[in-house]
């Protein structure tokens, strides 16, 4: 992932370098050519291909949590019900 980016990092380099030696160029346009052709998309590229790494994190910290957290699941697991806990009261005919 990262070769990637560091040898798109040296083409926008050589590319700003070019456009600041040139006789027609300038430094801002060498400072344009690196922001758009360099940092923007490399930003972008980085980004989307460290989805897959984030993700993988994230479900291992889920996952981590998850088995530290205490249990949220009933303790009765029969599906059985429950007698009253109180008895009812019954009129006096």
């Amino acid at each position: 992932m990262y070769l990637v980016l560091i040898a798109w990092f040296y083409v926008a380099l050589m590319m700003a370098v070019a456009e600041a030696t040139s006789p027609v160029g300038s430094v801002l346009g060498a400072v344009v050519t690196f922001l758009l052709y360099g940092a923007l998309p490399m930003v972008v590229v980085g980004y989307i291909m460290g989805t897959p790494a984030r993700k993988r994190a994230r479900l291992k910290r889920e996952a981590a949590e998850n088995s530290t957290a205490p249990s949220t699941v009933s303790p009765d697991t029969s599906r059985e019900t429950t007698g009253d806990a109180i008895a009812p009261v019954r009129k006096e005919p």
